[in-house]
C-alpha cells in the first residue's frame, strides 16, 4: 500500500471511540532495528489538539509515526492512537487517521479530482458522494479551477495541497503532517499554515505535524513534542515554555538603528544589554539578570537619550530556547542543520508556480 493511500485504506464505518482518551498514547514504546535503537522506551500523552513533533534527523519522528499508524510493530511496549491499539487495531485506526506523507506519492498521470474521489471511495464513500466531496475538499485547499488539471503539472505547492486533501477528504479525527511545507515559497508556505489552523480549529480535527521549521510548529501547533535520539525530552504546551530568570525585554522607540548609546548607559551602570534578535520585534533589547538596579538604569538612559519607553517584560523562553536546551550534543551541534527558521528555511526551496 502506498503512503499517500493509507489514511483510507480501511472501509469507512461508523464505530465508537473513547471520548476521553488523548489523541496519542505510549507506554515504554521500544523500536530497534537490528541493533539500532529508534525509539527508546518512549512514554507519551498527548491532547487532543494540535501537536507540533520535533527534533533532529534520526530522532525517531518517523519511527514513531509508522507505528502510530500501525504500519511497524513495536519491539517493546505499546501505543494508542484515539484510544485503539496501533498493533492490535491498526485498521480502526487508520479509519480515523489521515496521513500527508512528506515524500511525493502522487500519481502524476490522474486529476486532481480523480485522485482525491478516489481516495474518497476507498474510505467507503459512495462514487457520486466521493466526487461531491473531493471538489469540496480541494476547494478548501485552493485547488478549485486546478482540480482537472493532471498532477504531473503541479507545482511543488500544488502537490502539497493534493496530499492535504487526500488526506483529510474521510473527515478524519486525526491527521499526521509530515514537513507540509517542504519545498514551499513563503507565500505557499503562509497560505498551507493557514490551512492547517482552518483544519483543527475550524473543521475540529486534531493535528499532529511533523517539522523541521520551528516557526511552523509555534504558529499552527499549541502543543510540542521534541525527540531526541530516540528519547523523549519535552511534551509540553506551547504557552507553558516559561521564562528566562532575571531577564527583561525592554522594546523603545528610536533604537532600531543604533542601539549602541542605549547599551552603553546601561553597562557603565552595570547593567548587560543587547539586541533581542530578529524573532523579536523591531528595537526590543534583552536585558540580562535584571534587578531593582536594572529598573532604574533602563528609566534613566531613556531618559537621558529621549527615547519612548512601550514596554517592560519578562522575557519568556522560545521554542528555539527550549529545543536548544534539550537535544544532545550531537544534534545542538547541528541545530542550524537540523532546524530551520521561516525565511531562511525556505530561502533554497523549489519555488512555486
Amino acid at each position: 500500500m502506498s503512503a499517500a493511500t493509507l489514511s483510507v485504506a480501511a472501509a469507512r464505518a461508523p464505530l465508537a471511540r473513547p471520548e476521553a482518551a488523548p489523541v496519542v498514547e505510549t507506554r515504554g514504546l521500544l523500536k530497534r532495528y537490528k541493533g539500532l535503537v529508534a525509539l527508546d522506551r518512549l512514554d507519551l500523552v498527548v491532547p487532543r489538539t494540535s501537536v507540533g513533533l520535533l527534533g533532529a534527523n534520526g530522532a525517531g519522528k518517523t519511527t514513531l509515526i509508522r507505528l502510530l499508524l500501525g504500519l511497524a510493530k513495536p519491539t517493546d511496549g505499546d501505543a494508542r492512537v484515539l484510544g485503539y491499539d496501533t498493533a492490535n487495531q491498526a485498521v480502526d485506526v487508520r479509519r480515523r487517521v489521515g496521513y500527508m506523507p512528506e515524500s511525493d506519492a502522487l500519481p502524476s498521470g490522474a486529476t486532481a479530482a480523480d485522485f482525491v474521489a478516489h481516495m474518497a471511495e476507498m474510505s467507503g464513500l459512495p462514487p457520486r458522494d466521493a466526487r461531491q466531496r473531493a471538489a469540496d475538499v480541494l476547494y478548501q485547499v485552493g485547488l478549485d479551477e486546478e482540480r482537472y488539471r493532471l498532477i504531473k503539472g503541479f507545482s511543488t505547492g500544488m502537490k502539497q495541497r493534493v496530499k492535504l486533501a487526500q488526506a483529510i477528504v474521510h473527515d478524519p479525527e486525526l491527521v499526521f503532517l509530515d514537513e507540509p511545507t517542504n519545498g514551499m515559497d513563503p507565500k505557499g508556505r503562509e497560505e498551507m499554515l493557514d490551512l492547517i489552523v482552518r483544519i483543527h480549529e475550524g473543521l475540529g480535527i486534531a493535528v499532529v505535524v511533523s517539522s523541521h521549521i520551528l516557526e511552523d510548529i509555534e504558529r499552527v501547533c499549541r502543543h510540542v513534542v521534541i525527540l531526541d535520539g530516540g528519547r523523549l525530552v519535552v511534551s509540553q504546551p506551547l504557552g507553558d515554555l516559561g521564562e528566562i530568570d532575571g531577564d527583561l525585554l525592554v522594546r523603545l522607540d528610536g533604537v532600531d538603528d543604533d542601539p549602541a548609546p542605549f547599551v552603553r548607559l546601561l553597562a557603565a551602570a552595570g547593567v548587560t544589554a543587547s539586541p533581542a534578535g530578529e524573532q523579536y520585534g523591531r528595537g526590543e533589547l534583552v536585558v540580562r539578570g535584571a534587578d531593582d538596579r536594572a529598573y532604574d538604569a533602563v528609566r534613566d538612559a531613556a531618559a537621558e537619550l529621549g527615547l519612548p519607553l512601550r514596554s517592560l517584560r519578562a522575557h519568556a523562553r522560545s521554542l528555539e530556547d527550549v529545543y536548544l536546551g534539550n537535544v544532545g550534543a550531537d544534534a545542538g551541534n547541528g541545530a542550524a542543520a537540523a532546524i530551520g527558521h521561516g525565511a531562511g528555511a525556505v530561502a533554497s526551496a523549489a519555488k512555486e508556480g
